[in-house]
């Protein structure tokens, strides 16, 4: 399946923001689509309000992105309450001005860490000046988000008003009642009805609402949920989210130039990389290296190479940044997690007509040739050259970055290491060397020593063709054309002088050059 494609002139914005909305779902510890299912009742609240339709525009982007900040804090919350994960999603259905759900929110601060645990409970009993801080940030971090992805300075203003009440009790102006944003005051209500009818269906949100009208929320915003929210809450159960989010977009629709697609990567790339501090940049580094060496390479499509390279961590933020900052070994199940990253990356991108065709370099940044990576555990006939690049791109710019459970290696360290993980066949020999030349650390790398001569591709031509491929079948696996297969298998044949697939079989067992048994 090729991996290089053209992307048309304009790109339809929501079709962008709405798939990678599902990475700010994610890091708040909440279910794929309650962004996008949270925008459409919004839309359809903002229109039973008789809003204009520019009004109705910014309530749909301000409620399809209202959690842009949301990555922010994750070093601040993993302070106050040991995890940021499964705070969050608690945290954002808790009202502070009642006594009942705050006592349930600190009773949950803390749990799983031992010892640990009343300090995180007496941190965020009474460090009201830090939430504040928190929120603050949160708010300031979605405004820029919104000024790099354009989004106007209606949608930018409205997303800073977002944690805002209607009784001035929020955060962080202490705004109250109309001085509020309108799209402010009809995203949170909408937001918090989707949350709650998941968690006790139309009943549990109706009485949610008739709670906090007048205190939380605008009073009208919760009449206009009453009106038409049950059915809209049914409705989006029954047909495909998806669909109906996009169909629910104000006309004229909105799009961004394909030239802005990378600048839309770039921010989102960021955002995750917010995440934790130890990752700060981590994305932006990878894409510059494996850019550079996919032109280097003669790839058809270095640009391609770059938006898949700087998306490729969206999928961290399924995994709390507690983890991410861990300084000790990972247990079994939390390795599991982390495992499970690039797969999130993968389903976030292919939701996207145009993201999808970015998803397998993306996701395959931890793949390894022999077959020992992760998610997929692909093999280097499986694995395409762009997704080759980046997995070196993103083990060397790792390396020099510092974790918590080591410090920062000299970039010539890292490119030493590098070099033995190819040596253990864990890399693609060409892509080692054009990354290593893009990071400056350029060198001549000692190729693993194949018999009768043959290249590292021409191994790989073997292996498929030993189980049976035809050239066709290895020049899709290869994600090279029909015709450049044919010519490898003849010059394979001519090299190990065979002329049959059962005598090439035979050579490649011999000489132990099977998957299984190869580096």
């Amino acid at each position: 399946m090729p991996c290089w494609v053209d992307v048309p002139d304009a790109l339809r914005l929501a079709d962008l923001l709405a798939a990678l909305s599902l990475t700010t779902d994610l890091a708040m510890g909440q279910p794929p689509e309650k962004a996008i299912r949270a925008c459409v009742l919004a839309t359809e609240m903002a229109r039973h309000l008789d809003a204009s339709d520019e009004y109705v525009a910014c309530v749909y982007y301000t409620t399809l992105l209202k959690h842009l900040g949301c990555t922010a804090t994750s070093h601040e919350e993993i302070r106050l309450f040991g995890d940021d994960l499964a705070m969050r999603s608690l945290a954002e259905r808790t009202d502070e001005a009642e006594p009942r759900e705050l006592l349930a929110f600190l009773s949950a601060v803390g749990r799983g860490t031992g010892l640990r645990r009343s300090g995180h409970v007496i941190r965020t009993a009474t460090g009201r000046e830090e939430s504040m801080a928190i929120y603050r940030a949160i708010c300031e971090v979605a405004t820029q988000m919104s000024e790099r992805l354009q989004l106007g300075d209606d949608v930018t203003q409205a997303l800073y008003q977002t944690i805002e009440r209607w009784d001035g009790k929020g955060a962080p102006q202490g705004l109250a009642g109309e001085d509020i944003a309108f799209a402010a005051r009809v995203a949170e209500p909408a937001t918090q009805a989707v949350i709650f009818h998941r968690l006790g269906g139309v009943d549990g949100a109706l009485a949610m609402m008739d709670r906090r009208s007048g205190g939380m929320f605008d009073p009208a915003a919760v009449e206009a949920f009453r009106a038409i929210g049950p059915r809209t809450l049914e409705r989006l159960d029954d047909e495909d989210p998806w669909t109906a989010v996009l169909d629910a977009e104000p006309t004229p629709v909105r799009t961004v130039e394909d030239s802005r697609l990378e600048h839309v990567a770039e921010a989102f790339a960021d955002m995750v990389d917010l995440r934790s501090t130890v990752t700060l940049g981590h994305s932006s580094g990878v894409e510059e290296l494996a850019a550079s060496a996919a032109e280097r390479l003669g790839l058809p499509d270095p640009r391609s190479v770059r938006v898949a390279a700087l998306l490729h961590d969206l999928g961290r933020s399924a995994v709390g940044a507690a983890l991410w900052e861990k300084r000790g070994q990972l247990s079994t199940s939390e390795w599991e997690r982390v495992r499970l990253h690039p797969y999130h990356t993968e389903r976030i991108l292919m939701r996207s007509r145009v993201l999808e065709p970015f998803a397998r370099p993306a996701a395959m940044h931890h793949e390894r040739l022999d077959g020992s990576g992760y998610h997929r555990g692909a093999t280097a006939a499986e694995t395409p050259p762009a997704a080759r690049v980046i997995a070196v791109a993103d083990a060397f710019q790792a390396m020099t970055q510092r974790r918590p459970y080591r410090a920062a290696m000299d970039p010539d360290r890292a490119a030493d290491v590098v070099s033995s993980q190819l040596l253990e066949g864990l890399f693609d020999s060409e892509c080692v060397e054009a990354v290593l030349a893009a990071a400056g650390r350029s060198r001549s790398v000692r190729r693993l020593a194949w018999p009768a001569g043959l290249s590292d591709r021409e191994v790989e031509v073997l292996r498929l063709v030993a189980r049976g491929d035809s050239n066709r079948a290895v020049a899709q696996a290869l994600v090279i054309s029909p015709r450049t297969a044919e010519h490898h298998v003849q010059h394979i044949y001519a090299k190990i002088g065979v002329s049959t697939r059962a005598a090439a079989a035979m050579f490649a067992m011999q000489h132990g050059l099977l998957p299984d048994r190869a580096g």
